[in-house]
């Protein structure tokens, strides 16, 4: 049993920059891929950034986030983050980190299906 908290999100000018946490209890963090979605109102949750298991040698994002937006992780803290860069009302969401245990270094999981876990959510809300 994993249980993820998100935090970091909330009200930011178009621009500006937010840095989601998402700490992770239980054993063998490592031994998950670690996803961030997003669901705006109205909206079905959909894929943001990936991180691979392990030393997180691969990442992934939409092409909306891509430039902008850094996953990271860092498994002593058992925590990955989402760094939030030139942040744009469409960016508006709540943010949710998912976990999917996988014995396959490497791979990277881009439906929300396909984890295992998730997280409550973080508001994040981008003024325009």
């Amino acid at each position: 049993q994993v249980q993820l908290v998100e935090s970091g999100g909330g009200l930011v000018q178009t621009g500006g920059t937010l840095r989601l946490s998402c700490p992770a209890s239980g054993r063998s963090f490592s031994s998950y891929a670690m996803g961030w979605f997003r669901q705006a109102p109205g909206k079905e949750r959909e894929f943001v950034a990936v991180i691979s298991s392990k030393t997180g040698g691969t990442t992934y994002y939409a092409d909306s986030a891509k430039g902008r937006f850094t996953i990271s992780r860092d498994n002593a803290k058992n925590t990955v983050f989402l760094q939030m860069n030139s942040l744009k009302p469409e960016d508006t969401a709540v943010y949710y980190c998912g976990a999917k245990r996988t014995v396959y270094n490497g791979r990277v999981f881009y439906s929300a299906d396909e984890y295992d876990y998730w997280g409550q959510g973080t508001q994040v809300t981008v003024s325009s």
